[in-house]
């Protein structure tokens, strides 16, 4: 501004005019330079959201991925530790079922044989082909578990089926 009045008091001093001030009020660009000027901030204004923009995906997905390496981290750790707590249960168990079953073997074929009905005759369609003297039904043929011989050469000599003995107990049936 002070370049301003120096210039113009120098060219006003021939027509007696001395310039003591200058100040300018206003400055209106053209229409179409406002314009311009303005599409140019707003421009600007976004490149400069997109950035932050940008910025703040990449910190997100680097938080994410953190994230996610911390809980595989610990979903691992926790599965291997229930994995080892497991194995030192069945290991107990095993030991507690060795103690007791070696204590009487003949209670842990009987209690094996009941597992095995149990999940075996579950559900109400239980459909088995079996032979009616198989092994797995030992327990219904005879409480105490002992296998029959019923061959032939055995039938008549040890009270068999047929034998003077009288009738031989009927085979379950299973379907």
């Amino acid at each position: 501004m002070a370049r301003v009045r120096e210039q113009l008091d120098r060219e006003a001093q021939q027509f007696g005019i001395s310039v003591v001030d200058v100040r300018i009020r206003r400055a209106d660009l053209p229409e179409q330079n406002s314009q311009a000027v303005y599409q140019r901030m707003q421009t600007e204004r976004q490149r400069e959201a997109a950035e932050f923009r940008a910025q703040g995906s990449q910190r997100s997905q680097e938080i994410r991925a953190r994230a996610d390496r911390d809980v595989t981290v610990l979903i691992a750790d926790a599965t291997a530790k229930a994995e080892q707590v497991r194995g030192e249960g069945d290991s107990e168990r095993n030991r507690i079922f060795n103690d007791a079953f070696g204590k009487d073997p003949d209670f842990f074929v009987f209690y094996r044989s009941m597992q095995a009905y149990e999940a075996g005759l579950k559900s109400n369609d239980t459909r088995m082909v079996l032979k009616p003297d198989s092994d797995f039904f030992r327990y219904f043929l005879d409480p105490t578990g002992k296998q029959r011989d019923t061959s032939p050469a055995s039938a008549g000599a040890a009270g068999g089926p047929g034998a003077a003995g009288g009738p031989a107990r009927p085979a379950p049936k299973v379907t």
